[in-house]
């Protein structure tokens, strides 16, 4: 009889470049004979992709991994691997351990590449395996099976690390300093990707306006240089990038998007806070002037662009009138999305030590200040968009409810009726109802969405630790009981 395949479960924290070095992992999984699961308890292997950027994804990760105890004495053959930017920060391994000292894996950013090696070595010791690498070449060595399962969307990276050292930034300590790979490499990877029917390219890195690659005559390629090569590529495709950091977006790159076929006009320019003094604090080499010219030269080249933003609210030393700078900046840029956050210290940043922290409440009265105001903007962005048709890229689709989701060029999501088999597809969508923030749509052509045939695009799937299963919760609680008995009977004597 045949042994059934060993089952994994991956837990990805953070940003898009975690969910695409899961992918990676997952790779390196079934290259060895295992199976995605849904939850711990089916799970032979759980590993945990960790995030630092903020202290509240800390404290869910080490939630998390404390949960896994009681699946752990069920199944003491489950191995325990956590690895990811919080396993890369000084000393942290030893934390881990200590704390959990049922894991049995901890890896750090720079030697994910490795993990086979480190699966491979637990197994044939049976000892606790942990490795952290300084060593920041993985750009030279990314050559990795990847397990894609972002559906119509595939993400490539074009560079690794950051040289940036934002105060309150932890990734350039975790990550490492910028490396960019071969500009070949990623040609030859997205040309693969086009012809197995991937319709999105998101180009990865911390800072992808620094990329600085190479050509196979070893000349250097910049940024504007790659998009415009990547552009060239024949196909019916998107091209998106993240993260632009405002500093190293060159005019370059916006005449290169401006007369682009594939590369998208939602452009994600975080801002981080829209005063003089804040940004200087916080190290980010721009101030509020350049960032609204470059906010100009985008609406002029590209009229019909949209821009997203990253917000810091609260960082060490924000008066009001700071903050009304934010709010003022926002007024003026009429960005499509906003992501708002309470600044977090993060352990070894500079901006860990200033003494001019704000208080909680403070921050929180800003936060909701600033997304009151987010709203009435997007909201009012979003009704002028009744009655408009758009080309939509559909992404996902509720089976339960025929609704397909697909994104506008501006990177806004629409949900209209229609088949399955409009997945991976570019349709025209007409906005016939809008709910502040949420547009609703109709296919314009419904009779040439009943040609399309059905894709095989496989799509995010929700995993977690605990099970859904009564019985599989039945352990859980038994488990929970007798640790509890035990530790009842150790107090009394």
């Amino acid at each position: 009889m045949d042994k059934l395949p060993k089952k994994y479960l991956i837990l990805t924290y953070g940003c898009q470049m975690n969910v695409h070095e899961s992918e990676k992992l997952a790779g390196i999984l079934e290259d060895n004979g295992y199976e995605m699961c849904t939850d711990a308890t089916q799970a032979d292997i759980v590993v945990f992709n960790t995030c630092a950027i903020r202290e509240n994804a800390e404290q869910k990760i080490f939630g998390n991994i404390g949960e896994l105890k009681n699946i752990k004495i069920a199944k003491p053959e489950m191995l325990i691997a956590v690895g990811g930017c919080m396993s890369q920060q000084k000393n942290y391994a030893d934390e881990i351990l200590k704390r959990y000292p049922y894991v049995d894996i901890v890896f750090g950013t720079h030697n994910l590449a490795d993990f086979e090696k480190l699966l491979k070595k637990r197994n044939e010791t049976g000892k606790k395996v942990t490795e952290i690498h300084e060593d920041e070449t993985i750009a030279l060595r990314d050559h990795l099976n990847i397990s894609r399962t972002s559906g119509v969307n595939a993400w490539v990276n074009i560079m690794y690390g950051c040289n940036n050292f934002c105060t309150y930034c932890i990734v350039p300590y975790v990550r490492g300093r910028e490396i960019s790979r071969p500009e070949k490499d990623i040609i030859d990877e997205v040309r693969l990707l086009l012809s197995q029917g991937y319709k999105q390219i998101t180009l990865l890195g911390q800072n992808v306006n620094s990329y600085n690659g190479k050509d196979e005559a070893g000349k250097e390629v910049t940024f504007a240089k790659l998009l415009s090569d990547i552009d060239s590529l024949s196909g019916k495709f998107r091209v998106r990038f993240m993260t632009s950091h405002p500093k190293d977006l060159s005019s370059e790159v916006i005449d290169v998007i401006a007369a682009s076929e594939h590369i998208c006009h939602g452009i994600h320019l975080p801002v981080q806070s829209g005063s003089d003094n804040m940004l200087k604090a916080m190290n980010r080499h721009y101030d509020k002037k350049r960032y609204l010219s470059l906010v100009e030269e985008i609406r002029s080249k590209i009229p019909d662009s949209e821009l997203t933003t990253d917000i810091i609210v609260g960082f060490p030393g924000e008066t009001e009138e700071d903050f009304l700078q934010t709010l003022e900046v926002m007024e003026k840029a009429k960005y499509m999305q906003i992501f708002g956050f309470i600044y977090s210290k993060r352990k070894g940043t500079p901006a860990e030590k200033m003494t001019n922290q704000i208080d909680t409440k403070t921050k929180k009265e800003r936060l909701s200040r600033l997304l009151a105001l987010k709203n009435d903007i997007i909201n009012a962005k979003t009704a002028k968009m009744l009655g408009k048709t758009y080309e939509v890229l559909v992404e996902s689709y509720d089976e339960n409810k025929g609704i397909l989701y697909g994104s506008l060029e501006s990177g806004k999501t629409i949900s209209f009726y229609g088949n399955k088999n409009c997945l991976g597809e570019f349709v025209d969508v007409k906005v016939v109802e809008v709910k502040k923030s949420v547009i609703y749509g109709e296919l314009v052509n419904a009779s040439l969405a009943e040609s399309f045939t059905e894709k095989n695009y496989r799509l995010p799937v929700e995993v977690s630790i605990l099970p859904t299963e009564e019985k599989s919760m039945k352990i859980l609680r038994e488990n929970k009981q007798k640790r509890k008995n035990l530790c009842d009977k150790k107090s009394k004597k």
